[in-house]
């Protein structure tokens, strides 16, 4: 094929030189490239618009191209070559216009080049015709095998596919001219994993066999070549596809072990895991779907297993309690297996793998065992000392100790009940149905040792009394009844009805019977028969006069086992009436309350109680009076006193008592010396504190008058100190404080360069201050 391309060139190079010499032959006709007519000669090429030329030459360089020739035969001519490849790729023989190749051609790269020829003449350069232009083809040459788009293909496909299945495409391009019959064809073939792929005209790569398991090989190399269908087999190109198996679930888990021994205490909760399972399977995470089951056993019941999907493990929980002294070891069987396996990817496997579990239970101490869930017993009101029933409760272990019964304090608070060792449960007390029909306790069972002390753990159970009815209240009056009547009511005027009802259990055949317990008065009753009674007026009219209020004792019996009979006071009140019947005025009627016996005493208590505390306080203060008269309150008088050397608010905070006082209690009355004072005049003299007056108690001098009366004596009599009210006793103010003394008396304000008129402005609580210290606003006054 490549033969014939360069024939075929060499056919097209030859027309276009025997064309060329036609036209320098007949310059004369019209329709030869050569020469034109004078009127023609700008308007047509002059010479052929094509050349040809194979790429790739073998021939040594320069290779000849072709010839370009004018029509006219000028011996002054010269060629020349314009384009952007002329003078580097091609070059003409100005004297003959050959054209020349001087570099070795690609079609691959350039499959064309566009010049134009240029006619000049030798001298002056000038053109002698018009250009012409004319391309040079590149014939393809069959030199180019096939290159794959990747040096590296990445692939995957399901392990245990069928053969035939498509894992990937690849593709190699050949640069050569297509449309050149075979120079672009490309065939593929596996040079390494063929035993395991093939690969076919397109490129697709197919699998060969069907047994491709991951688990065996998860990843192949394949190595791929693309060589020309014309060309040598040297000319050739590969690439590698690595092939990944996906995992698809075609494999059965198996026990690690084939048998798991596991060792549980007694009292494990039901419910609770006590063991592991595992299994090994080589699918992919996603593909474990363990499933675990017990397929044979005596007691499979018992247990359970559940599936961890993250871990595909197996957790043993019990369903049922574990008892050491029952079973003390379990055995069964247990199978793995995999249901969502598609069992056309087997080939023979096993689908079932089984081991064995053994569960050896541990004995702990267990509480008691009542025999009963609950209790519930029955026992008549008003019932003392009475046996109400037994609990029982036995101990699981094989010890078989003894059993203590407690009844729980908070279930019987008021302590109505007792239990004895042998859990017979009797009453203390006498109960009242209709207080508390019902009695919930809560009794305990524990295990006692060899000496009878409470030991090991408790149980309790439910106890439920019911306490039964009996007929010990008698009837009494439904509501309470406020009838009344007119004082000239007539002769059988009904008044009012009443009913009763009774606090024990009232049965469907209740009967109350209703009666007068005396006959002498102006009412009559009458027994309706159907547990009602009409009280009616028995003669006619009533004197209020005589009696306002009429009191009537009604008995009221029962029909129970035994009998009971009840008195109910009823209250009729005789009102004035209109002529119409109406009531106009009607006396009030006190009504008749009802105290019980624990009610009095609770006022009793309370009128105890305040009267024992107004003695005591009668007696505190009749001591305290003995007390003060016998000299004794000057302790008291001493602790609500306030010593002088504690922080105080200044000057002004003197004014409350007599510093003296305090401080001759402090130090038991013994005289505080005393500095000699300066007796010069001061500022303060005209500012001194007016005289206090000890208030007197009455009936004669108290302990406070005698002591400040006292200490205005020693003052008066004090020849060397100031004045006892003197404002210099301020000098020695705070004179106990680390900032010594912070009065102004030994300070003279004359000398100083401060002006305090700035005090005037800090409001009244400065205002003595300013008085003392700042200018007076008067001598700023010019007369």
């Amino acid at each position: 094929m490549q033969m014939l391309s360069m024939l075929l060139a060499a056919v097209g190079t030859c027309l276009g030189l025997l064309v060329t010499a036609a036209a320098g032959a007949n310059p004369a006709h019209p329709d030869t490239p050569g020469i034109l007519p004078s009127h023609r000669r700008q308007k047509r090429d002059w010479i052929w618009n094509q050349m040809h030329i194979d790429e790739e030459k073998n021939a040594s360089l320069p290779h000849y191209v072709g010839k370009i020739k004018s029509s006219m035969n000028r011996k002054n001519a010269k060629y020349l070559l314009e384009g952007d490849f002329a003078g580097k790729v091609f070059r003409v023989n100005a004297e003959t216009g050959d054209v020349f190749a001087f570099e070795r051609l690609d079609r691959e790269k350039i499959s064309e080049y566009n010049l134009t020829a240029l006619v000049v003449d030798k001298d002056t350069n000038k053109n002698l015709e018009s250009p012409s232009s004319f391309t040079i083809k590149v014939h393809d040459v069959n030199d180019n095998w096939p290159v794959f788009t990747h040096r590296l293909f990445n692939a995957s496909v399901p392990e245990m596919s069928a053969v035939g299945t498509s894992v990937t495409r690849v593709t190699a391009v050949d640069a050569d001219d297509p449309t050149v019959a075979d120079h672009a064809s490309v065939m593929y073939q596996v040079l390494t994993g063929e035993e395991y792929f093939t690969i076919d005209s397109s490129g697709f790569i197919l699998t060969k066999i069907k047994n491709l398991d991951r688990e065996t090989k998860a990843r192949y190399e394949i190595v791929v070549e693309a060589r020309d269908a014309q060309g040598l087999r040297g000319q050739s190109g590969t690439a590698t596809v690595l092939v990944t198996l996906q995992d698809v679930n075609d494999n059965f888990p198996i026990f690690k072990q084939t048998k798991y021994t596991f060792t549980v205490p007694e009292d494990i909760r039901v419910g609770s895991p006590l063991g592991s399972l595992f299994v090994e399977d080589p699918d992919e995470p996603q593909h474990r779907k363990t499933k675990y089951s017990i397929v044979q056993g005596e007691y499979r019941d018992t247990f359970t297993i559940e599936t961890v999907p993250t871990r595909n493990e197996g957790i043993i929980k019990t369903t049922k309690p574990l008892d050491y002294e029952r079973v003390r070891q379990y055995s069964f069987t247990i199978e793995a297996t995999d249901p969502t396996i598609n069992l056309s990817y087997l080939s023979g496997a096993s689908t079932r793998n089984i081991a064995r579990v053994v569960i050896n239970v541990t004995d702990v101490d267990e509480p008691p065992n009542f025999q009963q869930p609950f209790y519930h017993f029955q026992l008549r009101e008003n019932q003392k000392k009475t046996w109400i029933g037994s609990v029982r409760a036995v101990d699981p272990d094989a010890a078989r100790r003894s059993i203590g019964y407690s009844i729980r304090k908070t279930s019987d608070k008021n302590q109505f009940f007792q239990v004895t060792k042998q859990g017979d449960i009797y009453n203390d007390k006498e109960l009242d149905r209709e207080i508390f029909p019902w009695y919930n306790l809560t009794v305990e069972a524990k295990e006692l040792d060899s000496r009878g002390t409470p030991t090991g753990k408790e149980s309790i159970v439910r106890v439920h009394i019911e306490v039964t009815d009996e007929n010990d209240n008698t009837p009494e009056f439904a509501q309470p009844y406020e009838p009344k009547v007119c004082e000239n009511a007539a002769q059988g005027k009904v008044v009012v009805q009443i009913s009763a009802i009774d606090k024990d259990i009232t049965p469907q055949n209740v009967k109350f019977n209703f009666s007068l317990s005396t006959e002498d008065n102006n009412f009559t009753l009458t027994d309706n028969h159907d547990n009602t009674a009409n009280i009616t007026v028995k003669y006619g009219q009533f004197d209020r006069e005589r009696a306002k209020v009429h009191y009537l004792p009604v008995l009221i019996s029962d029909n129970g086992v035994p009998s009971l009979t009840g008195t109910s006071t009823l209250t009729v009140a005789v009102c004035k009436c209109n002529e119409r019947g109406e009531f106009t005025f009607c006396e009030e009627v006190a009504a008749q309350v009802g105290v019980s016996i624990q009610a009095l005493v609770a006022i009793f208590l309370c009128i105890l109680t305040i009267t024992v505390i107004t003695l005591l306080i009668f007696l505190r203060r009749r001591l305290r009076k003995q007390a003060r008269a016998h000299g004794k309150s000057v302790p008291e008088i001493h602790e609500q006193l306030v010593t002088y050397d504690e922080e105080g608010g200044g000057e002004m905070d003197t004014t409350s008592y007599d510093v003296s006082v305090l401080n001759s209690v402090r130090h038991g009355g013994a005289k505080p010396p005393r500095p000699a004072l300066d007796a010069r005049p001061s500022l303060y003299a005209q500012v001194q504190k007016p005289p206090r007056h000890a208030p007197r108690a009455h009936g004669g001098p108290g302990e406070m008058a005698a002591m400040i009366e006292e200490k205005k004596d020693e003052a008066d009599h004090d020849g060397g100190g100031p004045p006892y009210d003197s404002l210099h006793i301020y000098g020695y103010e705070g004179s106990e404080s680390i900032a010594e003394s912070l009065s102004s008396l030994g300070t003279d304000s004359s000398d100083s360069d401060i002006d305090y008129d700035f005090l005037n402005d800090w409001g009244p609580r400065f205002k003595m201050l300013a008085e003392l210290y700042g200018s007076d606003p008067r001598e700023d006054l010019v007369y």
